[in-house]
């Protein structure tokens, strides 16, 4: 399958691209948000995991912009995030429209169990 990683730190990106391609898929990857929207049209990704924090936009903005867009508003779409309270869980599900949640730092076990939710 292919997936759009979008985070804005070198460290987490790596990690989730490492992890993604040993469970042998491939994955495109963006530092921030900015084009996007154009890039999600156009493609044909299995989920996108979406960094909350980030400089310019954060992943709940994003998301509702996303949602809002006729050409992307049923991709599916996994929060990746260092936020793991369920306040924080429930409203990025919730309220911001995610289809699934994955904290930081991503194992193969947790990856493998969002994963199997598509």
């Amino acid at each position: 399958m292919q997936f759009l990683v979008v985070d804005d730190s070198a460290v987490d990106r790596h990690l989730l691209t490492n992890l993604l391609e040993e469970l042998g898929h491939q994955a495109d990857v963006f530092t921030s948000t900015q084009g996007l929207i154009d890039k999600i049209a156009a493609g044909n990704y299995a989920s996108i995991f979406l960094d909350v924090v980030m400089p310019e936009q954060d992943g709940y903005k994003f998301l509702r912009t996303l949602r809002s867009n006729p050409a992307t508003a049923k991709q599916h779409v996994i929060l990746y995030s260092s936020k793991k309270t369920a306040l924080e869980i429930n409203y990025g599900l919730k309220r911001a429209g995610a289809n699934e949640y994955l904290v930081k730092p991503a194992n193969k076990e947790t990856l493998t169990e969002v994963l199997n939710k598509i």
